[in-house]
């Protein structure tokens, strides 16, 4: 399979194109030469087979092939709403997210979160996060990236969601909480995990009365980080096209 690349901007069969600063030193770090075969997405659905045209010192240049509609996203469209977990384990989080199958991720901040962001360390933070998504999407065959939210309080996320007008909302929780296998597999969902330490009583409540349905994952404890793939890859797994 040729190497695959992001491209945020408009792609048109038989354009000729110099690729992105960091596409195009990737190009070079694999030391392609003129008539390399390369594949670009742009984050439609679609992929264009591109052949490498010129390769100067710091620019490559691209002649775009024919747009091909590709799919390989899961049936049900999930977001995951994270209770960010500290240090570099969000990155490896997303990433695994997205070569999962993810939507969406929506970073939070809780009671209980070590990892605290705001203004321009918090959109530093997405930007960051949403090229690791684009990255996980190259490595992965996907045609659509992830989106990555802003980071948010948990209360102002909350706040935000419009009433029962996004399929199903489940929150991860090791009390009084329906046990995962037991449930069908929905449309749509949004599932709520927390951070270190799992969210407080108030926050599971908070999250209940808008309506979300307390799921289990288990008798054991798993990560912050653990979780949200867990969940994930059991809904990869048991989505239509998978069974």
């Amino acid at each position: 399979m040729p190497p695959r690349f992001f491209i945020d901007q408009p792609l048109q069969a038989g354009e000729q194109l110099s690729l992105p600063a960091g596409a195009a030193r990737h190009v070079q770090v694999l030391r392609l030469q003129p008539g390399a075969s390369i594949t670009l997405f742009n984050g439609d659905g679609a992929e264009w087979l591109a052949s490498v045209t010129q390769m100067g010192r710091s620019d490559v240049s691209v002649q775009l092939g024919a747009r091909t509609e590709v799919d390989r996203e899961l049936a049900l469209s999930i977001t995951l709403a994270l209770g960010m977990p500290a240090n570099e384990r969000m990155d490896g989080l997303i990433e695994k997210a997205t070569e999962l199958g993810v939507a969406r991720v929506q970073p939070l901040m809780c009671e209980r979160s070590v990892l605290r962001l705001s203004g321009e360390r918090a959109q530093k933070k997405r930007a960051h996060w949403q090229g690791v998504a684009s990255a996980a999407c190259e490595q992965s065959g996907r045609t659509r990236v992830p989106q990555i939210g802003p980071v948010l309080s948990l209360p102002e996320w909350l706040a935000s969601l419009v009433a029962a007008a996004d399929g199903a909302r489940w929150v991860l929780s090791l009390r009084d909480a329906q046990p995962l296998q037991t449930l069908a597999v929905p449309a749509s969902l949004i599932c709520l995990s927390g951070p270190e330490g799992g969210l407080t009583e108030a926050e599971e409540n908070a999250a209940s009365e808008a309506g979300f349905k307390a799921v289990s994952l288990g008798s054991r404890v798993l990560r912050a980080d653990t979780a949200p793939l867990a969940l994930l890859s059991h809904l990869a797994l048991s989505a239509p096209e998978n069974r």
